[in-house]
């Protein structure tokens, strides 16, 4: 059963995410705009509409974190295989870097990346390392919290809890369990925002290096992964719920 803050954002993402598709029909669009190549400010309206969508979606996500922020550790909206995927509730921002590197590599029409020039890519890759640093700031982080379910507090309230059996020391042993849970629950929020910002960051310094274009070129291929590793994921799991029936 889902908690509210699970069903609020269930239902939340599926819009969300429809919007993104609407957002990604743009966007590989022009390219192929013809007679005459859109205005760099058109394209740079694009492309902030895009972004706008992707902070929306952190501004919601992070209200429901104060709430329930386990919910995003084990998001029951996103399938098994996008669950796979995840790095501390969200894409990887090196990922980005990756994208980038495959689209210079391209020999498809338009695909602006090819082009990019010796100073872009010297700062791509200076943007590249510092977010690395900050991925790994995130990922220790990540890891003092997962350590700290065995420091010397919680094993001692683990071992309190098999051993008492007077009801008003039970109460109380349960009283602390809480505030320490929610010390580490505290914790995993602030891990959870700090891997977003750093999300946050890859994208708006990637496309304050590129170009209209070039940042249009980026942003379509980002959002396409996105959507395709979502329908992959729901076709994968139409497939097993078929297969579960056949063999009952």
């Amino acid at each position: 059963m889902k908690t509210q803050v699970e069903e609020r954002f269930s239902e939340f993402y599926e819009k969300w995410t429809y919007q993104l598709e609407e957002h990604v029909q743009q966007l590989v669009m022009v390219p192929k705009a013809k007679p005459s190549e859109p205005e760099d400010s058109e394209l740079q309206a694009l492309v902030s509409r895009v972004t706008s969508h992707y902070k929306e979606y952190y501004t919601v996500k992070w209200a429901g974190a104060r709430e329930d922020v386990l919910a995003f550790f084990c998001p029951v909206w996103l399938s098994p295989l996008e669950n796979s995927y995840l790095w501390v509730t969200g894409w990887k921002p090196s990922m980005a870097f990756q994208v980038i590197d495959t689209l210079k590599k391209t020999v498809v029409p338009c695909a602006s990346m090819v082009d990019m020039s010796e100073t872009e890519a010297k700062k791509i890759e200076e943007l590249r390392l510092k977010i690395r640093l900050e991925e790994e700031k995130v990922e220790r982080e990540m890891e003092r919290l997962q350590v700290a379910m065995a420091d010397r507090k919680m094993v001692e309230l683990a071992r309190l809890a098999s051993r008492v059996e007077n009801g008003d020391v039970v109460g109380q042993v349960d009283g602390l369990v809480e505030v320490a849970l929610k010390g580490l629950l505290g914790g995993l929020e602030k891990v959870m925002k700090a891997a977003d910002c750093v999300r946050l960051k890859t994208l708006k310094g990637v496309l304050e290096v590129l170009r209209p274009l070039q940042c249009v070129d980026f942003l379509a291929a980002i959002c396409m992964l996105q959507i395709r590793r979502r329908q992959w994921g729901k076709i994968r799991d139409s497939q097993k719920e078929n297969t579960s029936a056949e063999i009952l």
